[in-house]
């Protein structure tokens, strides 16, 4: 309507201005209800013409959208493990800090296989000990059977030099007797040695093996344990949470509430048509106005235009994709960060806002290459643009009525 108010200004009123005082033709005679097309004909096409041009121009190098959002993400309160709620430490809308307790399920078996592992860890080094003192003793035992190999050894020797010198004090008999008897002992030596060797082993291997595996099954136990306790993961308010000492959650089923994150400066997300894709651009300024605001205007900057289409995305199956299955219809997804810090604060997480962003021919009119119909089309696009402005201004004062009084809500 103000579009074709502002174009029927240089087309009907000016048509309608020559008929009357430079024709002398009058309403109600010459200029009737019946004669209105004939007599306007002129000023009334230019002004259709002129006015879906203006709409055109104006939506397409300044795009508007209702389909702005403060969109923002949860974080679910979930344990890891199944259990039974023991104790609650918060309540609903209650804020909490990264780190916070929330609740804790029932960690009696936790701490059993705690005790257990710092049990076992306890009779590794109960056997450390013990293993230190057999290898003393084997020690000893290779110190004796040393001996005893050492004496045999010079008790054999004796007596086969007696032998050799043809001493009728020793037989071949006992020399014999005395040679197996050193091989006996050689035995006892060498499996006194080997005993000592596997001792040595245990201690330097196989008790410093068992000890790093129990020590590896009591953190296993205590991530286990703290697994019990389930904390904030961010600064946040909880919202839906209602557990009581006694319930089961499960982490497949049953969630323990949401964790809504504090409000970070990200901005809004807003869809605008794929067509003005040409036209949106980092860097833009714009406004928006919201319905948890009203008769506000908020300046923005476009920070981030992304390039792809979430309609048309697919997933792969074990069927094909049939093309004209997809959504037809897809925006283009863009970011809008306030142009002044600090202008979102006070508009509540998951807001609906009408935003606006303008184009800007600043920089193509600092050329000197351009033409001079070149400039009147940029300067035109820039005054253009004052439109969407005075629209956007009419629409969030035009909000709280529409809403309370008309839609009653």
């Amino acid at each position: 309507m103000f579009e074709l108010t502002l174009c029927s200004m240089f087309t009907i009123l000016p048509d309608y201005l020559y008929r009357r005082y430079g024709q002398d033709k009058r309403i109600g005679r010459e200029i009737t209800l019946f004669s209105v097309w004939y007599e306007l004909r002129w000023g009334i096409t230019l002004c259709f013409i002129l006015t879906v041009s203006l709409i055109t121009a104006i939506f397409y190098f300044h795009p508007s959208t209702k389909a702005a959002n403060s969109v923002y993400r949860t974080v679910t309160i979930l344990p890891e493990i199944n259990g039974r709620v023991e104790e609650t430490y918060v309540a609903i809308n209650e804020k909490v800090s990264e780190g916070d307790p929330i609740f804790k399920l029932d960690d009696s078996k936790q701490r059993a296989s705690v005790e257990m592992a710092k049990r076992k860890i306890e009779e590794i080094d109960a056997r450390m000990i013990v293993a230190q003192s057999q290898l003393k003793e084997a020690e000893g035992r290779v110190i004796q059977a040393q001996g005893v190999l050492e004496q045999a050894i010079d008790e054999y020797e004796v007596r086969a030099e007696l032998l050799e010198s043809n001493s009728g004090a020793v037989s071949e008999r006992d020399v014999e007797r005395l040679k197996v008897r050193v091989d006996t002992e050689q035995g006892s030596v060498d499996a006194a040695t080997a005993h000592k060797e596997a001792i040595e082993s245990q201690i330097e291997f196989q008790l410093p093996a068992e000890k790093a595996s129990a020590v590896a099954s009591l953190d296993q136990a205590m991530v286990e344990l703290d697994k019990t306790l389930v904390t904030a993961s961010t600064d946040g308010i909880v919202q839906q949470f209602a557990l009581r000492p006694g319930d089961v959650v499960n982490p497949m089923l049953r969630p323990a509430g949401i964790l809504v994150p504090e409000r970070l400066e990200t901005g809004l997300v807003a869809g605008f048509g794929q067509i003005q894709s040409k036209v949106l651009k980092v860097g833009m300024i714009g406004e928006v106005t919201c319905m948890a605001r009203p008769w506000e205007i908020i300046p923005v900057v476009v920070a981030e235009v992304q390039n792809v289409i979430a309609a048309g995305q697919i997933r792969p199956t074990d069927t094909l994709v049939d093309v004209s299955k997809i959504a037809p219809d897809g925006t283009i997804t863009v970011i809008l960060e306030p142009l002044i810090e600090g202008s979102f604060e006070g508009l509540p997480q998951g807001a609906a806002c009408i935003a606006n962003v303008y184009s800007s021919g600043h920089e193509m009119l600092a050329r000197d290459d351009l033409t001079t119909l070149q400039k009147i089309g940029y300067h035109g696009m820039d005054t253009v643009g004052l439109v969407h402005a005075l629209i956007l201004r009419i629409q969030a004062l035009l909000l709280p009525v529409q809403t309370l009084v008309l839609k009653g809500h």
